[in-house]
């Protein structure tokens, strides 16, 4: 009773209300917050701290800025926001405001990439069959996953494509560029927040053990300077049975790979990725072959069951 009293009292106020609303449309900065909202970022702060404390929303550090969404088990304030009119003018005013903020971001990430002259699809860059490979995905994936993390997300097109598979969908990556074009993407097709995306390392997930049902790493792997950690990581936020799934590029003799894309390995063969997630406790199934320019594989792996203590 405490806690529903508490989440209670930190929602009864106007601002804070606002916040709700619009964090529970998708993850938004302070900054933008701040503007959205026309307060001050040390008043609004102090909104955004008992929000956090009271378990309504999530703090979500990333670089120099903080992001705010509603949080996963906040039950109680999707149940209060379901009640606001969607036309009350106040509200409405406010997410024309934060939608035109984040279109903006959007813009900037957009030009960052254009004048460094970067190819954020790397597919499309590679020349690789992206339907297929898309195709490929889906099969492996179960009919329906419950909570859903892909590790790498780019600009969110994965997320996309598997949108209506998830209860939700999660996307991490460590560029910030990247992720304002994914939340951009996201928000644009009505997405979120049921998909997200949010900075992480690969090497340290900020999720706690058997988090997800399934894990997706698709052209990540061969950028990774450790990938046996990354594999490891990535099952230790699965949970028992989950599915893990590694699309990338098979072993090949490519070297201007290795310098004008920066690859960090040349591919994969089946035996390293068996070694790798064998370590890290998943069973490997037999490879999915997509030919093309360069040729890619989809490697699916469950992790193991738990053991029941005797």
């Amino acid at each position: 009773m405490e806690e529903t009293l508490a989440q209670l009292r930190a929602a009864a106020e106007p601002t804070r209300l606002r916040l709700l609303a619009l964090c529970a449309r998708g993850a938004l900065c302070v900054t933008d917050l701040c503007a959205a909202l026309g307060q001050s970022q040390p008043r609004l702060s102090r909104h955004l701290k008992l929000l956090v404390e009271a378990g309504l929303l999530e703090r979500m550090p990333e670089g120099s800025n903080v992001y705010f969404s509603l949080a996963p088990r906040a039950d109680l304030a999707r149940a209060i926001l379901a009640r606001l009119p969607e036309d009350d003018p106040l509200l409405a005013a406010d997410r024309r405001l934060a939608a035109r903020l984040g279109a903006e971001r959007v813009r900037a990430a957009s030009e960052a990439f254009r004048s460094a002259g970067a190819d954020w699809d790397e597919m499309r860059a590679l020349g690789l069959p992206a339907a297929e490979i898309e195709r490929a995905l889906l099969a492996a994936l179960p009919g329906h996953v419950g909570r859903l993390l892909d590790i790498g997300a780019g600009t969110g097109q994965l997320l996309e494509l598997v949108a209506d598979r998830c209860d939700a969908a999660l996307g991490v990556d460590a560029s910030r560029d990247m992720l304002a074009l994914a939340r951009g993407r996201l928000a644009e097709r009505g997405l979120a927040p049921r998909c997200a995306v949010r900075q992480a390392d690969m090497y340290r997930l900020p999720f706690p053990d058997d988090s997800f049902d399934a894990v997706t790493l698709q052209m990540v792997l061969h950028y990774a300077e450790d990938p046996a950690a990354a594999l490891a990581e990535a099952a230790r936020v699965l949970a028992p049975d989950g599915v893990l799934l590694v699309v990338d590029l098979a072993a090949h003799d490519r070297a201007d790979l290795i310098e004008r894309q920066a690859h960090r390995w040349p591919g994969f063969d089946d035996a390293q990725l068996a070694g790798w997630l064998g370590d890290a406790g998943c069973a490997l199934l037999p490879p999915v072959e997509i030919p093309g320019p360069l040729q890619v594989r989809l490697w699916c792996a469950h992790r193991a069951t738990a053991v029941q203590p005797a």
